[in-house]
């Protein structure tokens, strides 16, 4: 079993899109059917990481955790971030 999809909502999506994006992740702007505009971005493992509205609030306490080779302006190891909402974010260079 692998996970293949996390969804995250708040009533920042643009924000929270530009943080996630700043970390390397390619959103693309998307709507199924009559639902809501969100963005969705698709790791090299397949699993689709989605930033949708929500009418109020947060998708609530929650730590993401991503891994990546290079990314300017930080040094190897772990850094501990915070997106718009508040929510943890574990980024670990791996060099």
């Amino acid at each position: 079993m692998r996970a293949n999809l996390l969804v995250i909502y708040t009533t920042r999506r643009e924000e929270c899109r530009r943080f996630y994006a700043s970390l390397g992740l390619a959103f693309q702007a998307e709507q199924h059917g009559s639902g809501p505009p969100h963005h969705a971005a698709v790791l090299p493992d397949g699993m689709v990481f989605e930033i949708y509205p929500a009418a109020t609030g947060t998708t609530g306490p929650l730590r993401l955790g991503f891994a990546v080779e290079t990314l300017p302006g930080y040094a190897a190891g772990r850094h501990l971030l915070h997106d718009p909402d508040g929510r943890t974010v574990e980024l670990r260079i791996e060099r």
